[in-house]
């Protein structure tokens, strides 16, 4: 298998994590974003897309989404479970990474591709006709941003992870995408204890320096 990466991009630090956690080593190749290469012609043979992450198989199938190559990967190595091993458990932590990613990942994704001159024509990543911004979108993302992090931290104050009481792909989603937002002048409030004590724990686990 081959991980086609970025190493400062979100999407890619999230599989990382997710294989430090595993304890996989899989060969990666590094795509410039800055330089475009996600949109050259041989980046585009992998996905056509022009986004990252991309995990090519040894058969050739090339599986893209971050969220949908660490699943493959839980399904081959099972062991520790970062989806869940009962089926509650499963549940929770599924609806906590929708509702991370529908709530504060898209409050992220807003407020930078929207605001600021860097992406102008850049509305959407990846590959796309030019893409207006929308000033409208960066102003939702603040009260999005609000609300997500009034609802993680109101979950933290009875949890010590995301999902419950283990380790899990939520808590990888929720650092990935607090971390990410930082870019977008997106912060946590110092009001937010619970999760600022939940992120210092996050952060200290050395699958967060992937």
């Amino acid at each position: 298998m081959r991980l086609y990466d970025s190493p400062w991009a979100p999407s890619p630090r999230r599989v990382r994590m997710f294989l430090a956690e595993k304890g996989l080593d899989i060969d990666c190749v590094a795509v410039d974003l800055r330089a475009g290469a996600n949109l050259a012609p041989e980046y585009l043979r992998v996905n056509a897309r022009g986004c990252v992450p991309a995990l090519e198989l040894d058969d050739g199938e090339v599986l893209c989404e971050s969220a949908a190559i660490c699943r493959y990967l839980e399904a081959l190595h099972p062991e520790p479970s970062l989806f869940g091993a009962t089926p509650i458990a499963i549940g929770r932590i599924e609806a906590w990474t929708r509702r991370i990613e529908g709530d504060g990942y898209a409050a992220a994704g807003y407020a930078l591709r929207n605001a600021g001159p860097a992406f102008k024509d850049r509305g959407l990543p990846g590959k796309w006709p030019p893409v207006a911004q929308i000033p409208e979108l960066a102003t939702r993302a603040l009260v999005m941003w609000t609300g997500f992090v009034d609802t993680l931290d109101e979950q933290l104050a009875s949890n010590e992870w995301v999902a419950g009481e283990a380790y899990s792909f939520a808590d990888i989603t929720a650092l990935v995408t607090i971390d990410f937002a930082r870019a977008a002048k997106l912060v946590v409030p110092e009001r937010a204890a619970n999760i600022l004590r939940w992120h210092k724990a996050a952060s200290a686990r050395p699958s967060a320096g992937a």
